[in-house]
């Protein structure tokens, strides 16, 4: 074990944090989801931040990074939906963007070479819309109910910008398989 390893065990507590967060969320304890949600959102930007800074980057850390991102989003996610906070569809539309993304990666690193693990710039935004409207439906049904319209616009955001990222995505490695496939011949 080296600090070199700090980044990849703050990945790992973050992944640990998910459950605490769920059964918080399930059990309508608002404020205390909140505060592990901030302290996983804290504790990914010093993971990143420490990679960054002390080149502490590695491969088992791009792995683990937007492992526990998803896991927690998607826990949150379908969470929320089971509280009927969040509509059915948009889980289903996450979900599936994530699993095109996935297996899209599993095709090309098997059939057509290393799968880089670098997000896009739309899944960077679309992972901050997903985080913004999780934190926007907890502080809704803690303390400000009347900001159901600002939900609404929320989900209809997240739901854009899934189409957009997961569209992206198909398109970009889609084309370098395509490319990489037209090479090979």
């Amino acid at each position: 074990m080296s600090r070199r390893d700090i980044p990849n065990l703050i990945s790992v507590m973050r992944i640990l944090l998910v459950a605490p967060v769920v059964w918080a969320l399930a059990t309508e304890q608002f404020a205390l989801a909140l505060i592990l949600f901030a302290v996983a959102g804290i504790s990914d930007a010093l993971d990143g931040f420490l990679a960054k800074h002390y080149h502490w980057e590695s491969r088992l850390g791009s792995i683990l990074d937007p492992i526990a991102d998803k896991l927690l989003l998607v826990a949150c996610f379908a969470t929320l939906t089971w509280l009927t906070l969040l509509p059915l569809w948009l889980l289903w539309l996450v979900l599936i963007r994530d699993l095109l993304i996935v297996s899209g990666g599993l095709a090309y690193h098997y059939f057509v070479g290393r799968f880089d693990l670098t997000p896009l710039w739309s899944s960077k935004i679309n992972t901050a819309l997903q985080i913004a409207l999780v934190l926007l439906v907890i502080v809704q049904q803690q303390w400000f109910h009347g900001v159901s319209q600002l939900v609404t616009v929320g989900i209809w955001l997240v739901a854009a910008s899934v189409i957009n990222s997961g569209t992206e995505y198909v398109l970009v490695w889609g084309g370098r398989a395509w490319r990489q496939f037209k090479q090979t011949k």
